[in-house]
């Protein structure tokens, strides 16, 4: 019997690579924003309505300049002024950034070589704050002078004290695409890329929209790992995962820190479609779908036997958790369901 680690698992394979819940919309002043009913919950209201000819509308809410705001978790951020020079230290803050047409003046994360963000010749003269993902080296972090310094909180809320009085840091924790909406808007109002966001999140929106509209009837399952100790995506606490049962079957729910799924859980479900994130440490060694068929169980789910398995970009899926990152999952996520 295989059995998948806990989601603190999938936090520590996602950050060993090079990075990895309230819903609302931050607001200035330390006005928390509101949820709303579906197409109306997390980051600022929106509102879909069809168009002539099938298509869906969708309308969201004006997205105020601020210099300080309550973010989506409740954290308060106060910059004192309008962010120019932004040091990322996981693949959201890329994501969004990309998002309002700003690049970052150093980043960890890979992200931004791919052809949907940046492409590989324009990455590469980003400045790389070095340490990876877990430890990144402060005084590289302060070298490039940043008025702003976006981390992961559970992972980069150690730096703090260290970057105090010398930048502003603000620690990011989203747990569904609810909150990475959120954290959209507030970067916008922060740096003054108002236009920029509601675009970006009214595209979101309305791919999403779009999905949402024909659902699946397939049964899908995102699993991820290195070997054959693989992890199930849950929508409670994986971004990408989140939006899946608004778009195909998705039976697949947390189980905690010590929850775990067996090979033969899952092919007691029938799952038609399966998405592989691929873990690697250091040099590749390998696709985790490849691993896993050394499993005799894994050859008899209804998706290996049909050839229904896509191995997919671990940087987009699992890290970028971003408006730009979860636009291209749905873009695969759909072709691969209908």
């Amino acid at each position: 019997m295989l059995r998948a680690p806990s989601r603190f698992v999938r936090s520590w394979l996602t950050a060993a690579v090079v990075g990895s819940v309230l819903v609302g919309c931050g607001s200035p002043s330390g006005e928390s924003g509101q949820a709303g009913a579906p197409g109306e919950s997390g980051g600022g209201k929106a509102g879909s309505a069809p168009k002539a000819g099938g298509a869906v509308a969708v309308a969201v809410e004006p997205i105020e300049a601020a210099t300080e705001l309550t973010d989506v978790n409740g954290f308060k951020v106060a910059p004192g002024k309008k962010p120019e020079r932004i040091v990322c230290l996981f693949a959201l803050c890329d994501d969004i950034l990309t998002e309002l047409g700003i690049v970052p003046t150093a980043t960890n994360s890979d992200l931004l070589a791919h052809p949907g963000f940046l492409g590989k010749q324009k990455a590469e003269k980003v400045g790389v704050v070095p340490g990876g993902f877990i430890a990144p080296e402060v005084e590289a972090i302060l070298s490039h002078k940043p008025d702003l310094v976006i981390g992961l909180g559970d992972t980069h809320g150690k730096l703090a004290p260290a970057l105090k009085g010398a930048t502003t840091f603000w620690p990011m924790q989203p747990e569904t695409w609810e909150d990475s909406v959120g954290y959209l808007r507030d970067t916008a109002a922060l740096t003054g890329r108002t236009a920029e966001g509601e675009k970006a999140e009214q595209a979101f929106r309305t791919k999403l929209a779009e999905a949402e509209k024909a659902p699946s009837d397939k049964t899908a399952l995102v699993v991820y790992g290195s070997d054959e100790n693989f992890g199930v995506a849950t929508p409670e606490g994986d971004v990408a995962a989140s939006l899946f049962p608004r778009i195909a079957a998705y039976p697949w729910k947390s189980r905690g820190v010590e929850g775990s799924y067996s090979l033969e859980e899952i092919l007691a479900q029938d799952v038609d479609v399966l998405f592989v994130e691929t873990m690697s440490f250091g040099d590749a060694d390998g696709k985790l779908s490849e691993k896993l068929a050394k499993n005799p169980l894994w050859s008899k789910i209804p998706a290996v036997r049909n050839g229904d398995v896509h191995e997919v970009d671990p940087e987009v899926w699992a890290k970028g958790r971003g408006t730009r990152s979860l636009g291209i999952v749905l873009d695969e996520a759909t072709a691969a369901l209908r």
